[in-house]
């Protein structure tokens, strides 16, 4: 289960643009869009339901472009914040269909299931797994004790998108931000989760903010 480290006072938002200047909607929103559409594996639509329910008018297309822009932002922020993980990693490979092609679905977590990373690509080769391990390591900037190939189970976001561009944008921010609400309730007490969730929104709150994000 990933713990959330707080970022150190002006840690990489040094003359850091606005990321929300010149969006009509408020940043509040902007980032709520995003958290109800990779926290809870909704549609476009969905959110934009959800929203018209607390009178907020805003397009299903539109909700598509925020989460599009600031996702990926938003994980790369979750990413230097999360603790070190677990030093065995289960990898494994997902079959998926992109435009009826057959693409390969790589994904890395460790021993307490948090999502290190993941690589849509559309070999299964030598070559596609070391592009695979130098993304990872590189980004993790820690190296397993262990590494366990093939078996995972199948990968529930993998589904079918119109591209690898598309797929790879969506799986990469999507496991992270979800996960961080999802942490695997089963294994902890009342309190625990309580003390975790709170955490966790901090989190949130603090690598979406203006100063943050960009």
């Amino acid at each position: 289960m990933a713990r959330w480290v707080p970022l150190r006072h002006n840690e990489g938002m040094r003359h850091a643009p606005d990321p929300y200047y010149r969006h009509r909607f408020p940043a509040e929103i902007i980032r709520s869009a995003v958290w109800l559409y990779h926290t809870f594996s909704l549609s476009f639509r969905d959110v934009e339901l959800l929203l018209a329910e607390r009178g907020i008018t805003v397009s299903y297309e539109t909700v598509r472009r925020w989460c599009r822009k600031f996702a990926q932002t938003f994980a790369n922020w979750l990413r230097r914040r999360r603790s070190k993980p677990g030093d065995r990693w289960h990898l494994d490979e997902v079959f998926i269909k992109i435009n009826g092609v057959q693409h390969y679905l790589w994904r890395a977590v460790d021993q307490s299931g948090v999502v290190l990373d993941v690589l849509v690509q559309s070999r299964r080769n030598a070559q596609a797994a070391q592009r695979f391990f130098r993304k990872l390591l590189k980004g993790e900037r820690f190296a397993p004790r262990v590494i366990v190939t093939d078996q995972l189970k199948s990968y529930g976001a993998a589904k079918r998108f119109k591209s690898p561009r598309q797929a790879q944008q969506f799986l990469s921010a999507h496991g992270l931000i979800r996960q961080i609400f999802h942490p695997g309730r089963h294994h902890l007490s009342a309190a625990e989760y309580r003390t975790y969730r709170a955490e966790a929104f901090e989190a949130w709150a603090e690598i979406t903010s203006a100063r943050t994000a960009a």
